[in-house]
């Protein structure tokens, strides 16, 4: 059975696509959320360090022999590690200022990170093969599904809700919220809030690596994808409000499931559609759906 003319398959194979695509948005977006909610800065580097994540997949395989389940592990470590001397340098000096400072810095990094990979490697994007017990895929009778993007869509949701229970569920959550609001009272209870802030940062960073391996055997390796997928990213975060780390989440899922069923039925609108919607969010609630207002 059709719907208004469009076979079944098509629908549900772009709705798969839009799908994963909302896995990318939703922890890019919730990295951004936890540096902004934390920190009070927006971070353009984002889509860099996204992009750090694959290579570091890439060059765990190349040089040293290290597969994806590796890369799972050591490229967010190591691209968090670098966003953590990121911190403790340059960032640190701007908290007490306007966020025009931050913002300015770190697109300043991300356009130095960007040019660097891509003098050095090009713009041709370079593959990263599926691991062994993820390539093939299930045929449901109404499409087959690729085991690998299921797994995209599952392990994004499952580090998504385990991050928002850390935070809004979890002591450390509730550390964390507390040195926002007021850093000085609890520092006052023996809590190191400076290296709090620096791990916290860390933490996000770690996050977009994190996807940027999930993404490598996907989209191939290439420095200009996290500046393509960036400013999306910066739209869901505006529409699920900043630093808000459910309105991440959701937003996120919900714009790539929007986009796909664009692509469906009027494909015109599918690269806009995301920007439409947060005109209109601004103009109902300049918050943002989930974001809190001042």
């Amino acid at each position: 059975m059709d719907f208004f003319g469009i076979p079944p398959q098509a629908l549900l194979g772009q709705l798969l696509l839009g799908l994963i695509n909302g896995a990318f948005y939703a922890m890019l977006s919730l990295g951004l959320a936890v540096i902004f909610g934390m920190l009070n800065i927006i971070n353009f580097t984002h889509g860099a360090q996204y992009m750090m994540g694959a290579f570091a997949a890439y060059f765990l395989l190349h040089y040293l022999g290290l597969g994806y389940w590796w890369a799972l592990i050591l490229a967010p470590i190591g691209v968090g590690a670098v966003g953590v001397a990121i911190e403790r340098t340059m960032l640190r000096h701007l908290y007490k200022l306007d966020h025009l400072y931050g913002l300015l810095l770190t697109f300043g990094l991300a356009l130095v990170v960007q040019g660097l990979f891509q003098n050095e490697f090009g713009s041709s994007g370079l593959p990263y093969r599926i691991p062994a017990e993820l390539q093939g895929g299930q045929n449901l009778g109404f499409m087959f599904l690729p085991n690998y993007r299921a797994w995209v869509v599952l392990v994004s949701l499952a580090v998504c809700l385990a991050t928002w229970f850390l935070i809004e569920r979890t002591r450390l959550g509730a550390y964390l919220r507390a040195a926002t609001e007021n850093p000085a009272l609890v520092q006052a209870f023996g809590i190191n809030v400076p290296r709090m802030i620096t791990l916290t940062y860390g933490f996000g960073v770690a996050l977009a690596a994190f996807a940027g391996v999930l993404a490598a055997p996907i989209y191939q390796v290439n420095p200009l994808m996290g500046s393509n997928l960036i400013i999306i990213v910066f739209a869901v975060v505006v529409i699920g409000g900043m630093g808000s780390i459910m309105g991440a989440i959701l937003t996120g899922f919900g714009l790539g499931l929007i986009e796909g069923l664009t692509k469906v039925f009027y494909p015109e609108a599918s690269s806009t559609v995301i920007f439409v919607i947060m005109a209109l969010v601004l103009l109902v609630k300049p918050a943002g759906l989930f974001g809190r207002t001042a």
